[in-house]
C-alpha cells in the first residue's frame, strides 16, 4: 500500500475520479463493501472512484476486497496526520471472468457409513513420488487378515454399506487376496484400486481369473496417454506394462476404471488421457482424474484435514482412519484397530455433529417472512 500522501502536498495524479463515494463511517462489515460495489457498477471499466472514509478499518479491509473483486487500490490519502479521514482511489478493473473447467474430477458427498476402504497391505512393487501411503518395494507388508476384512464387511453391510474399496499398497502382493475378496465381494460390490503390473502370470494370474466378474471391479491407475509423465512418477517402464494389464483385465471380461493421480502442473496432459481412454473404450462414467494430496512422499498437494475433506472411513491393520489417503497422518487416525465398524462410524459422526454446530455459529439466516 502506498505512502499516506498529505492533502498540504502538491503532487501530480495519474487519475481523475469519475465519482465520489462518502462512506462515513461504515465499515466494511456494515454495508461499505455493499455500497460500493453498487457505486462501482456505475462507473466504466478503467475509470475511478474515489472513496471518502473516516473509519481506520477500511484501510486494513479494502486491500483484499478489491483484489478479490478485480479492482485496483491506487493510494490512500489524509490529512497529514494519519488519524483521517482518508480517500481511497479505486480502479475498476475486468469484469471476473467465467471459472474454467475444472481438470480434476469433481467427487460428491456420500453418507458416512456407505463406503468402506479397506487397506489390504502396504508393500508394492512400485514407490510411486507422490504415494500417500508411502508404500514401496521396501515397506513393510503390514497384511490385512482375511478374518478381520470379512468380518468388518459383514459389519458394514449389516448397518447399511453399500460399496467396498480395496486397496494398498499393491493389493495383488496381499499372498491370501483371493479368498479375501471372494468372502468380501460375496456380500458387498467391490472396486480394487491395483496398478495392473503383477497379475499377468502365475498364481496372481489365477487369483485374477477366479474373482467375480460382476462383484469386482479393477481400478488400474494411468496417469498420462504416453510413458513420459507416468513412468517419471511412478517408474521406468510402468506404463507399458499399465497399459497390457488394462487390456488383460478387460479381455478376461472385468469393468475397468482408470484413474490418474496428477499435479497442477501436468494437468494440462488430462485431455492427451481422455483422448487414449476414448481409443480403448474406457467409459467416461470410468475415469477420475485427482489431485495430487499433501500426505505421505508428497511434499504439496491439497490439503487433508477433518476440515478440508469429507470423511471416507478406512480401515488398515494398524487402525481407522478418516480418509484414505491419509494412512500416515497420525492426526487423522480414528481408532487404534479396526473394530469394531460402529466405534469408528460414532466417532467420525460426532466429529461431524461438532463441526456442523461450529458452522451454525457463523452467517446466520434472518427471516422477515
Amino acid at each position: 500500500m502506498a505512502q499516506p500522501i498529505t492533502g498540504e502536498q502538491h503532487v501530480t495524479r495519474r487519475w481523475t475520479p469519475a465519482a465520489d463515494f462518502d462512506g462515513g463511517d461504515m465499515d466494511c462489515g456494515s454495508g461499505l463493501l455493499l455500497s460500493i460495489t453498487s457505486a462501482m457498477r456505475r462507473i466504466r471499466e478503467g475509470e475511478v472512484l474515489l472513496l471518502h472514509t473516516r473509519e481506520p478499518s477500511v484501510l486494513a479491509d479494502l486491500p483484499a476486497w478489491a483484489r478479490l473483486a478485480g479492482h485496483e487500490l491506487l493510494d490512500v490519502l489524509d490529512g497529514g496526520d494519519g488519524r483521517g479521514p482518508w480517500q481511497l482511489p479505486i480502479r475498476r478493473g475486468s469484469p471476473t471472468p467465467p471459472a474454467p473447467r475444472p481438470t480434476f474430477t469433481e467427487g460428491h458427498t456420500v453418507p458416512l457409513g456407505s463406503r468402506l476402504w479397506l487397506y489390504t497391505n502396504f508393500h508394492c512393487n512400485l514407490a510411486c513420488s507422490y504415494c500417500c501411503a508411502e508404500s514401496s518395494p521396501k515397506a513393510t507388508a503390514r497384511l490385512m487378515p482375511v478374518e478381520v476384512a470379512a468380518a468388518a464387511t459383514r459389519e458394514f453391510v449389516a448397518q447399511g454399506g453399500r460399496e467396498l474399496l480395496v486397496t494398498g499398497g499393491e493389493p495383488f502382493l496381499h499372498p491370501q487376496l483371493g479368498t479375501l475378496l471372494a468372502q468380501t465381494a460375496s456380500q458387498v460390490p467391490v472396486t480394487v484400486l491395483t496398478n495392473a503390473m503383477v497379475f499377468g502370470r502365475g498364481p496372481r494370474r489365477q487369483t485374477l481369473e477366479a474373482l467375480d466378474r460382476e462383484a469386482v471391479t479393477l481400478q488400474v491407475s494411468l496417469d498420462s496417454a504416453e510413458p513420459d509423465l507416468h513412468d517419471k512418477q511412478r517408474g521406468a517402464g510402468s506404463h507399458a506394462k499399465a497399459m497390457a494389464g488394462i487390456s488383460l483385465a478387460r479381455d478376461l471380461g472385468f469393468r475397468v476404471r482408470v484413474a490418474a493421480t496428477l499435479c497442477p502442473e501436468d494437468a494440462a496432459n488430462a485431455d492427451a488421457l481422455h483422448g487414449a481412454l476414448d481409443a480403448i473404450g474406457i467409459e467416461r462414467e470410468d475415469r477420475v482424474i485427482r489431485p495430487v494430496a499433501e500426505e505421505g512422499f508428497a511434499g504439496e498437494g491439497v490439503h487433508i484435514s477433518l476440515d478440508t475433506v469429507e470423511p471416507e472411513p478406512t480401515l488398515t491393520v494398524d487402525g481407522a482412519w478418516w480418509h484414505p489417503v491419509a494412512v500416515t497422518n497420525p492426526h487423522l487416525k480414528v481408532a487404534d484397530t479396526p473394530l469394531p465398524l460402529e466405534q469408528v462410524l460414532d466417532v467420525m459422526r460426532d466429529v461431524l455433529a461438532v463441526q456442523a454446530a461450529g458452522s451454525s455459529q457463523g452467517r446466520s439466516v434472518f427471516r422477515c417472512t
